[in-house]
């Protein structure tokens, strides 16, 4: 008896105005060669933008696909940093005992 275990990209979708690739990895355990129970997933994002250079060929396709400059240029421009100063903190009154 040998167990084995493969995991796989088994979807790939593009959501949203600034068409997000999500990415889902199916791991599957198989006992002599036979699937045993469910497989596990595990999902990721890659925004416009975001480097993808790691990524399976077929990941690589569709980002260079579906994120043009001009979408990268309109996800980035959404992106907006806010700076938050911090709240002054008043001293504690010391208590009297």
């Amino acid at each position: 008896m040998s167990l084995s275990e493969k995991t796989a990209i088994d979807k790939i979708e593009i959501v949203g105005e600034f068409k997000t690739v999500q990415v889902r990895e199916a791991t599957q355990v198989y006992r002599d060669d036979v699937p045993i129970g469910n497989p596990e997933y595990h999902r990721y994002v890659i925004t416009a933008g975001q480097d993808y250079s790691d990524q399976p060929e077929e990941v690589k396709a569709v980002c260079a696909a579906v994120h043009t400059p001009e979408v990268i240029a309109a996800y980035q421009a959404t992106q907006v940093v806010e700076v938050v100063e911090p709240a002054e903190v008043e001293p504690e009154e010391e208590a009297v005992e």
